[in-house]
């Protein structure tokens, strides 16, 4: 029997805080570290129950963070939403980091630790571990500064904007003019958007500058010789190797590029054009309108729950869920900070959507992406520990990107016009071919980046493009666009924010073909299966919970090139 909306909505009592505690200073929280610092534990059960007051105690924090920062990119102009993020980040955090090692070492010289469910924890006391490892007081103050730097980038994005028809408007609804049908009103909204972003380009490149040397500073203290390698251990990269990484690149590079080629000769032969252009990407190559699956917010939210109706009901009731909470923000509007994201509130278990909607098709994609790590946060709610939640991110893009393909089986409820369901299913499957080079692209560019730590911002650029030569073939025209080419990598927001998450993408897209592959042949056990590795949490391996949802954890070129064909099929059979 599945939970009903007003079952989620309850908020779990508290056990070990206070139910109503502000959060408005350090000394408010101070005490409860005290506690599990200086509590006696004489067995195996008090253990225990100190794990579970320390995850609730992560949880109310995480909480409180999540908030800070879902209202500041809600609202980058407000500077109260600035202040309040800024404060929890320099006057909380630094104060939560020397204290959250010593748990750490509380716990793994606990006499009472082999008497825990070995099976139950062991990735759980893997990570603690590996935090171990990486802690350097020295670089609490960098990490502070690097968290502050970081969010600059979101700032600087969210203030771009273009005029447009006598109107001021976002880089996001400017993009969607991209789909014109007339090719002279692409070509000077692309270049408006270009000039716009070229106002900023020193700019970005500094902060990025600064933050690369911020971040190299950081992994020397902690005794790496570079920033990636400190990054992949960071990250807890437990279940491969950066040689994976670049066998991945390769993979992408070999199999998905030629198909990606020949669909932009297709594309460049359809309109008649003698050079296929970077405006002519996204418009339709028979002259039709651009598909607007629906009308605004509301009606994205509506058509979505009915969408998820018909893959689960219940997968519906959450997205409900969050409608009646308030838990999403989806249009786009001036001073709003790029981008999309589901943000995972640990303790009420219901989260938080935040996106850039202005009415296409790659809006409802992204709404359906968001709505998978929402599923994701609604089965996983009730594990015990605030760290079982916070699944590794090859796991969670599995959850949402899978949720791209199995959702497309029931977009007739956005498209009732068969033509139409026709296009955005060609257009879905186009697409996540090209983003699997984006990916990769992103990813080699910024192992180039840490291991090159004293370049000049021209030889960034250089790099990228001898990069883009690789991952994004011959086919597209960008005679007289060369410098817009050459920073392209400034439009990903992970490469400023998230450093190195970003392979985990395209990991999770090749994971999510070989599901909806199995989707297609057997629904109700492809869901079942889905369904129990995203109830795993973060318990189990990567590769353990890729095989519980009925897939492998592979990037050799063979198993591309396998999953590639199918695409390749399913494309010819639209």
């Amino acid at each position: 029997m599945h939970p009903t909306p007003p079952d989620l909505i309850a908020k779990p009592l508290r056990k070990f805080l206070p139910a109503n505690m502000s959060i408005d200073s350090w000394a408010s929280i101070e005490s409860f570290f005290v506690d599990l610092e200086c509590r006696k534990i004489s067995s195996a059960i008090e253990l225990e129950k100190w794990l579970f007051d320390r995850s609730e105690l992560e949880a109310v924090l995480s909480e409180e963070m999540a908030w800070r920062y879902i209202k500041m990119t809600c609202d980058t102009s407000n500077q109260e939403f600035l202040n309040s993020f800024n404060f929890f980040v320099n006057e909380i955090e630094p104060f939560i980091a020397p204290f959250s090692n010593r748990l750490n070492l509380k716990l793994v010289g606990s006499i009472y630790l082999k008497e825990l469910d070995q099976e139950k924890y062991n990735i759980y006391f893997r990570g603690i571990k590996n935090e171990l490892d990486l802690y350097r007081e020295e670089n609490i103050s960098l990490l502070t500064k690097i968290a502050i730097d970081s969010q600059k980038y979101g700032a600087i994005s969210a203030a771009m904007t273009v005029e447009w028809c006598s109107a001021e408007i976002t880089l996001q609804k400017a993009a969607s003019i991209m789909k014109d049908t007339d090719r002279g009103i692409r070509e000077i909204i692309y270049n408006k958007i270009q000039q716009r972003r070229e106002v900023d380009k020193t700019t970005l490149d500094t902060l990025f500058t600064e933050l690369i040397h911020l971040r190299h500073k950081v992994a020397l203290n902690a005794g790496f010789l570079n920033y990636r390698d400190y990054k992949f251990d960071e990250l807890g990269r437990f279940d491969y190797s950066i040689k994976d990484c670049y066998d991945f690149h390769q993979s992408i590079a070999k199999e998905i590029l030629p198909l990606a080629e020949a669909s932009d000769l297709e594309r460049k032969f359809s309109l008649k054009l003698d050079a296929l252009k970077p405006w002519d990407t996204e418009v339709d190559v028979e002259g039709r309108a651009p598909l607007r699956p629906f009308s605004d917010a509301a009606d994205l939210v509506d058509k979505t729950i009915a969408c998820f109706n018909k893959v689960r009901p219940v997968y519906a009731e959450y997205i409900e869920t969050m409608k009646a909470m308030g838990r999403l923000d989806l249009e786009s509007r001036i001073g709003k900070a790029p981008g999309g994201y589901n943000y995972p509130l640990y303790e009420t278990g219901v989260p938080f959507i935040f996106m850039n909607s202005v009415g296409t098709h790659r809006d409802l994609v992204t709404m359906v992406h968001e709505g998978g790590h929402a599923i994701h946060s609604f089965v996983t709610r009730d594990l015990e520990l605030t760290n079982f939640k916070s699944t590794p991110s090859e796991v969670a893009e599995l959850a949402s990107m899978s949720m791209e393909l199995i959702s497309m089986e029931h977009w007739d409820v956005f498209f009732n016009n068969p033509e139409e369901l026709k296009r955005a299913k060609k257009e879905q499957l186009e697409k996540a071919l090209k983003t699997l080079l984006w990916i990769a692209a992103v990813d080699n560019f910024q192992h180039w980046i840490y291991l090159n730590i004293n370049h000049t911002a021209e030889e960034r650029s250089n790099e990228w493009l001898k990069i883009m030569d690789v991952f994004n073939g011959k086919v597209i025209n960008w005679d007289g666009q060369e410098d817009v080419k050459a920073r392209l990598w400034q439009n990903q927001l992970h490469i400023f924010e998230v450093p190195f998450y970003y392979i985990e993408y395209g990991m999770a897209q090749l994971g999510a073909i070989a599901l909806w592959r199995n989707y297609k042949k057997d629904p109700e056990q492809t869901l079942n299966s889905y369904e129990a590795a995203l109830r795993l949490g973060y318990t189990k391996s990567i590769p353990e919970i890729y095989r519980t949802a009925g897939i492998k954890f592979d990037f050799s070129q063979e198993y591309v090139k396998e999953l590639a064909n199918f695409v390749k099929a399913e494309l010819e059979n639209i």
